[in-house]
Protein backbone atom coordinates (compact mmCIF):
# COMPACT_ATOMS: atom_id res chain seq x y z
CA UNK A 1 0.00 0.00 0.00
CA UNK A 2 1.51 3.40 -0.94
CA UNK A 3 1.86 6.19 1.59
CA UNK A 4 -0.43 9.06 2.40
CA UNK A 5 1.29 12.45 2.51
CA UNK A 6 0.95 15.35 4.93
CA UNK A 7 2.57 18.72 4.12
CA UNK A 8 3.40 20.80 7.19
CA UNK A 9 3.85 24.56 6.92
CA UNK A 10 4.46 27.25 9.52
CA UNK A 11 0.97 28.78 9.56
CA UNK A 12 0.01 32.44 9.17
CA UNK A 13 -2.72 34.91 10.02
CA UNK A 14 -2.48 36.11 6.42
CA UNK A 15 -4.80 33.90 4.31
CA UNK A 16 -2.50 33.85 1.27
CA UNK A 17 -0.02 31.22 2.52
CA UNK A 18 -2.93 28.97 3.44
CA UNK A 19 -4.43 29.29 -0.04
CA UNK A 20 -1.02 28.58 -1.56
CA UNK A 21 -0.67 25.43 0.55
CA UNK A 22 -4.09 24.25 -0.64
CA UNK A 23 -2.93 24.75 -4.21
CA UNK A 24 0.31 22.90 -3.50
CA UNK A 25 -1.63 19.96 -2.06
CA UNK A 26 -3.69 19.77 -5.27
CA UNK A 27 -0.59 20.01 -7.45
CA UNK A 28 1.18 17.25 -5.52
CA UNK A 29 -1.90 15.04 -5.66
CA UNK A 30 -2.12 15.54 -9.43
CA UNK A 31 1.58 14.82 -9.84
CA UNK A 32 1.37 11.61 -7.82
CA UNK A 33 -1.77 10.55 -9.72
CA UNK A 34 -0.05 11.10 -13.06
CA UNK A 35 2.91 9.04 -11.90
CA UNK A 36 0.65 6.18 -10.79
CA UNK A 37 -1.22 6.29 -14.11
CA UNK A 38 2.04 6.17 -16.05
CA UNK A 39 3.27 3.23 -13.96
CA UNK A 40 0.01 1.34 -14.47
CA UNK A 41 0.14 1.97 -18.22
CA UNK A 42 3.69 0.62 -18.31
CA UNK A 43 2.58 -2.51 -16.41
CA UNK A 44 -0.30 -2.97 -18.86
CA UNK A 45 1.96 -2.55 -21.89
CA UNK A 46 4.49 -5.03 -20.49
CA UNK A 47 1.77 -7.58 -19.78
CA UNK A 48 0.46 -7.27 -23.34
CA UNK A 49 3.98 -7.66 -24.66
CA UNK A 50 4.30 -10.96 -22.79
CA UNK A 51 0.73 -12.02 -23.62
CA UNK A 52 -0.39 -11.93 -20.00
CA UNK A 53 -3.60 -10.60 -18.55
CA UNK A 54 -2.88 -7.45 -16.54
CA UNK A 55 -4.57 -7.14 -13.17
CA UNK A 56 -3.80 -3.84 -11.52
CA UNK A 57 -4.85 -3.64 -7.88
CA UNK A 58 -7.46 -1.13 -6.79
CA UNK A 59 -5.03 0.41 -4.26
CA UNK A 60 -2.56 1.34 -7.01
CA UNK A 61 -5.16 3.25 -8.99
CA UNK A 62 -6.80 5.18 -6.14
CA UNK A 63 -6.39 8.94 -5.83
CA UNK A 64 -3.36 9.66 -3.60
CA UNK A 65 -4.24 11.02 -0.17
CA UNK A 66 -2.48 14.35 0.39
CA UNK A 67 -3.23 16.77 3.21
CA UNK A 68 -1.87 19.85 4.92
CA UNK A 69 -1.23 20.91 8.50
CA UNK A 70 0.47 23.86 10.16
CA UNK A 71 2.73 24.16 13.14
CA UNK A 72 1.33 27.41 14.51
CA UNK A 73 -1.88 29.45 14.47
CA UNK A 74 -4.13 26.40 14.21
CA UNK A 75 -6.95 25.47 16.63
CA UNK A 76 -5.29 22.06 16.97
CA UNK A 77 -1.73 21.23 17.94
CA UNK A 78 0.31 19.76 15.10
CA UNK A 79 0.27 16.33 16.80
CA UNK A 80 -3.53 16.43 16.83
CA UNK A 81 -3.63 17.44 13.18
CA UNK A 82 -1.35 14.51 12.35
CA UNK A 83 -3.58 12.14 14.30
CA UNK A 84 -6.70 13.43 12.55
CA UNK A 85 -5.13 13.04 9.10
CA UNK A 86 -3.78 9.60 10.03
CA UNK A 87 -7.28 8.48 10.96
CA UNK A 88 -8.38 9.36 7.40
CA UNK A 89 -5.39 7.47 6.02
CA UNK A 90 -6.14 4.37 8.10
CA UNK A 91 -9.79 4.45 7.03
CA UNK A 92 -8.67 4.43 3.40
CA UNK A 93 -6.31 1.50 3.92
CA UNK A 94 -2.98 3.28 4.26
CA UNK A 95 -0.41 1.96 6.71
CA UNK A 96 2.12 4.82 6.41
CA UNK A 97 1.96 8.62 6.49
CA UNK A 98 4.91 10.59 5.16
CA UNK A 99 5.22 14.05 6.74
CA UNK A 100 7.05 16.73 4.76
CA UNK A 101 8.05 20.02 6.44
CA UNK A 102 7.45 22.70 3.80
CA UNK A 103 10.20 24.93 5.21
CA UNK A 104 13.17 26.43 3.40
CA UNK A 105 15.63 26.54 6.29
CA UNK A 106 16.58 24.12 9.10
CA UNK A 107 15.57 26.26 12.09
CA UNK A 108 14.13 25.28 15.45
CA UNK A 109 10.76 24.42 13.90
CA UNK A 110 12.34 21.87 11.55
CA UNK A 111 14.93 20.46 13.95
CA UNK A 112 12.96 20.38 17.20
CA UNK A 113 9.31 21.39 17.11
CA UNK A 114 8.03 19.25 14.23
CA UNK A 115 9.93 16.06 15.23
CA UNK A 116 8.59 16.44 18.79
CA UNK A 117 5.00 16.74 17.54
CA UNK A 118 5.44 13.75 15.20
CA UNK A 119 6.75 11.68 18.13
CA UNK A 120 3.72 12.62 20.25
CA UNK A 121 1.35 11.68 17.43
CA UNK A 122 3.12 8.35 16.86
CA UNK A 123 2.85 7.49 20.53
CA UNK A 124 -0.90 8.14 20.43
CA UNK A 125 -1.42 6.23 17.18
CA UNK A 126 0.72 3.28 18.21
CA UNK A 127 1.04 0.59 15.56
CA UNK A 128 -2.07 1.64 13.65
CA UNK A 129 0.04 3.62 11.20
CA UNK A 130 3.73 4.41 10.72
CA UNK A 131 4.69 8.09 10.64
CA UNK A 132 7.79 8.92 8.60
CA UNK A 133 9.26 12.41 8.85
CA UNK A 134 10.91 13.40 5.58
CA UNK A 135 13.67 16.02 5.03
CA UNK A 136 12.45 19.60 4.86
CA UNK A 137 11.89 21.17 1.45
CA UNK A 138 14.99 23.36 1.58
CA UNK A 139 17.26 20.29 1.42
CA UNK A 140 16.29 19.52 -2.18
CA UNK A 141 19.09 20.53 -4.59
CA UNK A 142 16.54 21.23 -7.32
CA UNK A 143 15.39 24.27 -5.36
CA UNK A 144 18.42 26.15 -6.67
CA UNK A 145 17.36 25.48 -10.27
CA UNK A 146 13.87 26.72 -9.46
CA UNK A 147 15.28 29.92 -7.97
CA UNK A 148 17.62 30.42 -10.93
CA UNK A 149 14.67 30.28 -13.31
CA UNK A 150 13.06 33.13 -11.37
CA UNK A 151 16.06 35.40 -11.96
CA UNK A 152 14.76 36.56 -15.32
CA UNK A 153 16.85 39.72 -15.69
CA UNK A 154 20.25 38.30 -16.56
CA UNK A 155 21.83 41.78 -16.71
CA UNK A 156 21.15 42.43 -13.03
CA UNK A 157 23.33 41.64 -10.06
CA UNK A 158 21.15 39.62 -7.73
CA UNK A 159 20.55 39.67 -3.99
CA UNK A 160 19.02 36.60 -2.31
CA UNK A 161 16.91 37.98 0.54
CA UNK A 162 16.03 35.61 3.39
CA UNK A 163 14.28 36.28 6.70
CA UNK A 164 17.39 35.66 8.79
CA UNK A 165 17.92 34.45 12.34
CA UNK A 166 20.34 35.11 15.21
CA UNK A 167 20.69 31.37 15.76
CA UNK A 168 24.34 30.32 15.22
CA UNK A 169 24.87 28.94 11.71
CA UNK A 170 21.45 30.06 10.48
CA UNK A 171 22.88 32.13 7.63
CA UNK A 172 25.09 29.41 6.18
CA UNK A 173 22.44 27.60 4.06
CA UNK A 174 21.44 30.96 2.54
CA UNK A 175 25.07 31.84 1.81
CA UNK A 176 25.57 28.50 0.08
CA UNK A 177 22.51 28.95 -2.13
CA UNK A 178 23.43 32.57 -2.90
CA UNK A 179 26.88 31.44 -4.01
CA UNK A 180 25.36 28.79 -6.29
CA UNK A 181 23.15 31.48 -7.84
CA UNK A 182 26.09 33.90 -8.20
CA UNK A 183 24.18 36.26 -5.91
CA UNK A 184 24.87 37.98 -2.58
CA UNK A 185 22.93 37.19 0.56
CA UNK A 186 20.88 39.67 2.61
CA UNK A 187 18.43 39.32 5.48
CA UNK A 188 15.20 40.93 6.59
CA UNK A 189 15.62 40.54 10.35
CA UNK A 190 19.41 40.60 10.83
CA UNK A 191 22.52 42.03 9.17
CA UNK A 192 23.56 42.35 6.41
CA UNK A 193 20.31 44.11 5.54
CA UNK A 194 18.84 44.59 2.09
CA UNK A 195 19.50 48.33 2.24
CA UNK A 196 23.20 47.82 3.11
CA UNK A 197 23.63 45.34 0.26
CA UNK A 198 21.97 47.66 -2.25
CA UNK A 199 24.12 50.57 -1.03
CA UNK A 200 27.31 48.52 -1.39
CA UNK A 201 26.41 47.39 -4.92
CA UNK A 202 25.51 50.93 -5.98
CA UNK A 203 28.82 52.19 -4.58
CA UNK A 204 30.69 49.68 -6.74
CA UNK A 205 28.94 50.77 -9.93
CA UNK A 206 26.06 48.31 -10.33
CA UNK A 207 23.16 49.92 -12.20
CA UNK A 208 20.70 46.99 -12.24
CA UNK A 209 20.06 45.00 -9.08
CA UNK A 210 17.66 42.07 -8.77
CA UNK A 211 16.14 41.09 -5.44
CA UNK A 212 14.98 37.50 -5.05
CA UNK A 213 12.89 36.90 -1.90
CA UNK A 214 13.81 33.53 -0.39
CA UNK A 215 10.26 33.03 0.86
CA UNK A 216 7.78 30.37 -0.18
CA UNK A 217 4.59 32.39 -0.48
CA UNK A 218 3.34 35.98 -0.46
CA UNK A 219 2.51 37.38 2.95
CA UNK A 220 3.04 40.30 5.27
CA UNK A 221 6.84 40.19 5.06
CA UNK A 222 6.92 40.08 1.26
CA UNK A 223 4.52 43.05 1.23
CA UNK A 224 6.92 44.93 3.51
CA UNK A 225 9.83 43.97 1.25
CA UNK A 226 8.01 45.43 -1.76
CA UNK A 227 7.46 48.69 0.14
CA UNK A 228 11.13 48.88 1.13
CA UNK A 229 12.25 48.19 -2.43
CA UNK A 230 10.06 51.08 -3.64
CA UNK A 231 11.72 53.35 -1.07
CA UNK A 232 15.20 52.19 -2.06
CA UNK A 233 14.35 52.72 -5.72
CA UNK A 234 13.58 56.36 -4.95
CA UNK A 235 16.78 56.76 -2.95
CA UNK A 236 19.37 55.22 -5.27
CA UNK A 237 20.17 55.95 -8.88
CA UNK A 238 19.82 52.36 -9.99
CA UNK A 239 17.15 50.04 -11.29
CA UNK A 240 15.82 47.53 -8.78
CA UNK A 241 14.04 44.38 -10.00
CA UNK A 242 11.95 42.61 -7.34
CA UNK A 243 11.08 38.99 -8.11
CA UNK A 244 8.08 37.17 -6.65
CA UNK A 245 8.40 34.66 -3.81
CA UNK A 246 8.64 31.03 -4.91
CA UNK A 247 4.90 30.34 -4.89
CA UNK A 248 2.89 27.14 -5.39
CA UNK A 249 3.73 25.61 -8.76
CA UNK A 250 3.96 22.27 -10.53
CA UNK A 251 7.75 22.58 -10.29
CA UNK A 252 7.63 22.97 -6.51
CA UNK A 253 5.22 20.04 -6.22
CA UNK A 254 7.64 17.97 -8.28
CA UNK A 255 10.44 18.68 -5.77
CA UNK A 256 8.21 17.56 -2.90
CA UNK A 257 7.24 14.42 -4.78
CA UNK A 258 10.93 13.68 -5.25
CA UNK A 259 11.53 14.09 -1.51
CA UNK A 260 8.84 11.58 -0.55
CA UNK A 261 10.09 9.06 -3.10
CA UNK A 262 13.69 8.96 -1.86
Amino acid sequence: MPSAYLLVSHGSRDPRPGFAMQQLVKLLSNSLSAQVAASNQQQFDESRLHHRISTISVSSTKQPLVGQACLELSPLLLAQQIEKFSARAIAQGYSKVQIVPVFLLPGTHVKEDIPAQVAIAQQTLGKKVALELRPHLGTHPGLVRLLAAMMKNKAATWILLSHGSRRPGAKEPVRVIAKQLNAVDAYWAVAPSLESRVQALVNTGHHQIGILPYFLFPGGITDAIAQLVAQLQASFETKLHLAEPIGASAELASLIRDLVEK
